[in-house]
């Protein structure tokens, strides 16, 4: 039924921005409607399936089951296993276009929660490397804020949610608060002391993560619920932002039930875009008007432009100084999860390469899967280098295909240029040097400028057929978006001419339009983007409320 109430705000998306939003407005007395565009899930959705062991080798015929019953591109996600099949999109009901030499995996989840039950739950701190880039090293642009802008909502936040880490003082990824520590391995440990004792500036410490929630709903969402002043509206699928044609201001949002067909307006005061980076440009190209004829918002031309991810590399191998595996008990265990926890190398200072821009970090596991006592350990790296933003690099919107739901597609274009295949070439050189450095041994490594393999070469103890699929997957497998930390579109800045969003993640265009999702990142960083996401949204969705109650919005 439609529901005719004039919200104070409608929060659109459900995952690591919309449930910190709707808890934060909730907690300043607002009403909100929530509009997430897949099924509400909870405990029910995490029976039945027992986790299993660590593997060892790729997982490859539960990848071609999945695409074979619908899931191409969710399938090629580098943690993807038929378990978590329900937490990610359909591929052929939710399409998406590329241009034809540039391939780019987005991998989504359309529930509540989003993507935030199926990511690796590692939270870390950004810095004024980041925020500062320009001001720092002479290159790239600056952020609006700084650290100093958010280090108060990332306290917040990780007291919020209990983290578990350490103080690891490395000047490159600031220090948190933690509700208890993080271990390493015995093989992570010795990796560790073998690098740090050869490279002192570098610094290999334990993940920073929270562990899997047993209530299944995320904590910021339970209680934006338990207040009372939260309505949420499962299977609403958001085809554009409303307007009003005499004032430009947003006046609410138009959706289709996912299930039943039927399209419906909701009405508020304010609306907070939380739907993931692409996926809100996609609605802001989308809810283009005749006063927004290029999209709402878009009066600058940058709506789009500058989309980013971050450049992935992963390396496979082992770890001949230590045998066997440890089980890492720092977390309660879990019925459907996996421990969490591995070790991460955060860049290794604040200045950039010799032959290009841009840092990189490094986060795996060594010694974390199960195997017998008498073999050497295993180890895993997944690197994550700093792509820098270029206008060519966007969203549109594809006219000629359009979803299950007969709304516009967006083309992604997010095309490595020379400055990304040097630092590529520099983080896969590095990651193999430590490696060997340590004692360790590399079976391959690649990256989307292709898959190198080494000694006993890629999954030696997997068969013939599979380690075959293995090779001719790989360059689709690890391509852009393969970091799952894709960022831009909507960037924050100080003047409405060169920015969508100022420096509250306010729509320049449209005064009561808030974007707070990773679309609003001026640059895309090293570091994984969601505790800054959460940092942003909890920051803009207090001054939203502030400006509410004084009347000014």
């Amino acid at each position: 039924m439609p529901d005719t109430r004039l919200f104070d705000a409608i929060v659109v998306g459900s995952g690591a921005a919309g449930g910190f939003a709707a808890r934060e407005l909730t907690a300043r007395g607002l009403s909100v409607l929530m509009l997430e565009a897949g099924p509400d899930i909870g405990r029910k959705d995490f029976e039945g399936a027992p986790k299993t062991a660590a593997r060892k080798d790729i997982n490859i015929w539960e990848r071609v089951r999945a695409t074979l019953k619908g899931q191409p591109v969710q399938a090629r996600a580098a943690f993807f296993t038929q378990k978590f099949a329900k937490f990610f999109v359909h591929d052929g009901k939710n399409p998406y276009t590329t241009p034809r030499n540039a391939p780019f995996l987005w991998i989504r989840g359309r529930q509540s929660g989003g993507r935030l039950h199926s990511f690796g739950r590692v939270l870390l701190r950004w810095t004024d490397y980041d925020f500062k880039r320009h001001s720092r090293t002479g290159s790239g642009i600056d952020w609006p804020i700084s650290y100093a802008d958010l280090e108060p909502f990332y306290r917040q936040i990780e007291e919020h949610l209990g983290l578990y880490g350490n103080d690891d003082h490395a000047p490159t990824l600031p220090d948190g608060i933690y509700a208890a520590p993080a271990k390493l391995t015995a093989a992570e440990e010795d990796f560790r002391d073998r690098i740090q004792a050869r490279h002192p500036d570098r610094h290999v410490v334990s993940w920073r993560y929270i562990p899997p929630d047993p209530t299944r709903i995320p904590r910021p969402l339970r209680d934006a619920l338990a207040t009372g002043r939260l309505t949420v509206r499962h299977n609403a699928i958001v085809r554009r932002i409303a307007t009003d044609p005499q004032t430009g201001r947003a006046t609410g949002a138009v959706f289709t039930d996912r299930l039943t067909r039927k399209t419906f307006m909701a009405r508020a005061k304010s609306v907070v875009l939380c739907a993931s980076t692409i996926e809100s440009v996609r609605l802001l190209l989308n809810s283009a008007t005749a006063r927004h004829p290029n999209g709402l918002g878009n009066s600058s031309g940058m709506l789009g432009r500058y989309f980013m991810d971050q450049c992935p590399s992963l390396a496979f191998g082992a770890y001949p100084p230590t045998h066997g595996w440890t089980h890492d008990d720092s977390a309660p265990a879990d019925p459907f999860y996996n421990p969490s926890g591995g070790v991460y190398i955060p860049r290794f200072s604040d200045r950039d390469g010799q032959s290009h821009v841009g840092g990189f970090t490094f986060q795996g596991a060594i010694g974390r899967s199960e195997i017998p006592d008498d073999q050497p350990a295993r180890l895993s790296l997944f690197g994550f280098g700093e792509m820098q933003p270029y206008a060519d690099n966007r969203i549109t919107l594809d006219r000629h295909r359009r979803d299950a739901w007969n709304v516009p597609v967006p083309r992604i274009r997010c095309v490595l240029h020379d400055n990304e295949k040097k630092l590529l070439a520099a983080q896969e050189k590095t990651l193999v040097d430590m490696v060997h450095e340590a004692g360790g041994e590399i079976e391959f490594i690649g990256s989307p400028e292709g898959l190198r393999e080494m000694g006993r070469g890629a999954f030696p103890d997997a068969n013939w057929l599979t380690r075959l699929v293995f090779r001719k997957w790989f360059r689709k497998t690890m391509c852009m978006g393969a970091a799952i930390h894709e960022s831009g579109g909507a960037r924050m800045g100080d003047d409405p001419a060169n920015s969508v969003l100022d420096r509250w993640n306010r729509c320049w265009d449209v005064p009561n339009l808030f974007v707070t999702d990773a679309s609003a990142f001026p640059t895309g960083g090293s570091v994984g983007t969601t505790l800054t996401v959460m940092a942003l949204t909890v920051r803009a969705c207090g001054h939203l409320a502030d400006q509410l109650e004084a009347g000014t919005l």
